[in-house]
Parts: structure tokens; sequence; C-alpha cells
């Protein structure tokens, strides 16, 4: 049994997500893992990980255009019988900030994945995402630790 521990660095494109699967398929094979568990922590606290659809791009749009809808920019309504407005106190970073840590708390910022046969386990129609919840493009860090077997060297 053998473990390492990487960061891979990304830039996203503002608001929307970034496919990091090939990426961390890359990091296995490099890294010569043939079985074993992968574990990713989003090191921010205004983006987050995700396994959804990389078939239809539109599944995307709609989850996008989804947490908008329920994490509004601004202000909320409270959920009481007079549904007054609530502003932000969390402001100081742009109107996007608080909205970016509500949404990354209500989705996930760690994954565990297994590898088998040199490749991450995932479903035909699944990807793995860095989904940034700033408008502006942002640099990102995921760490990446890998515990498994390595491939045997033939001699």
């Amino acid at each position: 049994m053998e473990q390492i521990f990487s960061k891979l660095n990304f830039i996203t494109n503002g608001e929307g997500f970034t496919d990091i699967t090939n990426d961390l398929n890359l990091v296995i094979k490099e890294s010569n893992f043939n079985s074993g568990i992968l574990v990713l922590t989003c090191l921010h606290t205004s983006c987050s990980l995700t396994i959804n659809e990389n078939a239809d791009p539109n599944v995307l749009k709609d989850l996008k255009k989804y947490m908008q809808s329920i994490v509004p920019y601004n202000c909320y309504s409270s959920l009481s019988k007079v549904r007054e407005e609530i502003f932000y106190e969390h402001f100081q970073e742009g109107e996007d900030d608080m909205p970016a840590h509500i949404k990354t708390a209500l989705t996930n910022t760690n994954l565990s994945l297994s590898i088998q046969k040199g490749e991450i386990i995932l479903g035909t129609w699944q990807g793995i995402y860095l989904w940034e919840h700033r408008f502006s493009p942002k640099e990102r860090s995921i760490s990446v630790h890998i515990i498994g077997e390595k491939n045997k060297k033939i001699l």
C-alpha cells in the first residue's frame, strides 16, 4: 500500500463548471496507481466539487440556474410569513461573495472515489467538476490524496 499527496491548480472561467476528470486520471496514471482511493479537497470557500453528467451541457446550465434561483445575489427573502428582504452582511468582496459561500456550504468541498485499473470509477455519463461560484475567473487549488496499490514493475 502506498500513498501520495499532490495539488492541482486550475483557472476557472468565472461562475460555472470546469471538468477536471481527465486531469485527475492523468495524476493517477503518472503516479502509477492501479487501484485505490482518491480523496479530493477543494481548498477554497467559494467553489466546490461535484460529480454530474458530462454528455449534455444543458444539465450543467440548468444546475447553475437552479442554484442561482435558490441563492440570490444581494439579499434573500425570509421564509417567515412576513417575507422580509434580508441583505447579506458580508459584501466587502463583491455581491457574489456571500452567495458563493452559501453555495459552497450547500454542495461538496470533498469527494472520495475509487480507482480501478488505473482510472477513477465513474458511470458512463459522469464527470468530476470544479464548480466556481464567483463571477470572475479565479485560480483554484484541489488537494489530491491517493492511497492504493501501484502497478507492478516488470523487470
